[in-house]
């Protein structure tokens, strides 16, 4: 039996696939376990532990998918229900019925099981534990993923159900909040060229927002107007913050030529410059790169962000809560901070997401910018109760109990296509 800095452990009843997962740490592999500091304990008196007693996958799509991919056309909701009535809703960005598939899956064996059978009839409250079962019961599904993204889904959930059970917001349970607002970026796509850019740049100038971020196409289409697109977007925005995202378009040579001739015009940070499979790669661009660089936002928990952290390949590391989870976004974010690097949330879905990741990113003391998806869709707008947008160019983080908004269980129903049975 081993001990640790919290005294003896207490033996363990394991099934097969907990007890390969167990064996998989003790040598080293699969995620360091992290404990939460004392100041988020509870003292739970005689109140009634809660049960899970149901967990419910429901689809949502609007009129258009392929029209305007580049927002949230879709969404995939997860809700845990509890024996005495709570419920905690959560969501994840990947395909919706794929993530669906992991979740309501029969069993297999003892590594390859849907997340349901997991949890019903567990605890809510004891999420990392939790977190150790979905991982130990879906090896066989994957490790870097869409089963990560279905148990960010279900993570996200625990959390605002236990938010809900506390009667605090989630970023009080991860610690304590350091910003009560954020300055947003806008998120938006590149014009045809740097002179439809510098329109639309000055278009979210006068709508108040201190920073901007253009991405992707036509990025990558020729060196003339890649520059092009990027004066354009310093040209319309005067000289607040500007940062580019190229949309993992060059080989890491490329990126770097690329690096230099944007850092005449003050850019923040170049984001996915290189697939986001290409960790030497990065690894050689941020060594040498005149500005800093940015990528993450398609990491599926803790192991996925690994070998970026380790060998310090990014100055940003950014995290989608909807792929990642409160309990191993809270683990990135000690290990971005041992090493010195920064943080900024990943988020162009829905409400949930966007209230999800203002809960972690105000915990993160060095946060200094959140992004904010502004595109114009009634996801964005009708989704839940509480419209979670910028003013002004800054974003207030919520503080009711969990997530700190509530779903419109009106438009909900207009927009159902499927649902757990």
């Amino acid at each position: 039996m081993k001990s640790s800095a919290f005294g003896p452990a207490a033996p363990t009843t394991q099934s097969p696939g907990e007890a390969q997962e167990s064996k998989q740490l003790e040598n080293g592999g699969g995620f360091s376990r992290f404990h939460l500091p004392h100041s988020l304990t509870f003292s739970e008196g005689a109140k009634r532990q809660p049960t899970i007693s149901r967990v419910v996958c429901q689809i949502l799509r609007g009129e258009s998918i392929v029209a305007k991919t580049a927002s949230c056309q879709d969404v995939l909701l997860v809700r845990v229900q509890t024996d005495d009535g709570l419920e905690g809703i959560g969501e994840a960005d990947s395909s919706p019925e794929v993530v669906k598939a992991v979740i309501d899956a029969p069993f297999s064996h003892n590594v390859a099981m849907g997340l349901r059978q997991i949890l019903v009839g567990e605890n809510p409250l004891e999420h990392e534990r939790l977190w150790r079962k979905m991982y130990g019961g879906t090896v066989y599904f994957g490790r870097t993923s869409v089963a990560i993204s279905a148990m960010a889904a279900i993570d996200m959930a625990l959390w605002d159900l236990k938010g809900k059970y506390y009667g605090e917001p989630i970023h009080r349970l991860l610690g304590g909040k350091y910003h009560s607002k954020m300055k947003a970026y806008a998120s938006i796509l590149f014009g045809r060229d740097g002179e439809e850019t510098a329109d639309r740049a000055r278009q979210w100038r006068a709508n108040g927002y201190q920073a901007v971020k253009f991405g992707w196409e036509p990025m990558g289409q020729s060196e003339a107007l890649d520059i092009d697109l990027v004066r354009g977007a310093r040209e319309g925005f005067g000289q607040e913050m500007l940062l580019i995202d190229a949309g993992c378009v060059w080989d890491a040579r490329t990126a770097l030529r690329r690096a230099h001739a944007f850092h005449e015009f003050n850019i923040e940070w170049l984001e996915e410059p290189l697939v986001q499979a290409d960790v030497d790669g990065y690894v050689w661009l941020r060594d040498r790169s005149p500005v800093p660089i940015a990528a993450g936002e398609g990491e599926c928990g803790r192991e996925s962000f690994r070998p970026l952290i380790d060998r310090h390949a990014l100055d940003v590391y950014q995290v989608d809560i909807s792929r990642c989870g409160f309990t191993d976004a809270a683990y990135i974010r000690g290990r971005v901070a041992e090493i010195g690097a920064r943080l900024c949330n990943h988020c162009y879905t829905s409400p949930i997401t966007v209230a999800a990741s203002l809960h972690w990113l105000s915990t993160c003391q060095e946060a200094f910018v959140f992004e904010d998806c502004v595109e114009d869709t009634p996801f964005r707008n009708e989704l839940t109760v509480e419209r979670v947008q910028a003013q002004d160019g800054w974003i207030t983080v919520p503080d009711l109990p969990g997530l700190g908004v509530t779903l419109n269980e009106e438009f909900v129903r207009r927009h159902l296509i499927a649902e757990s049975r």
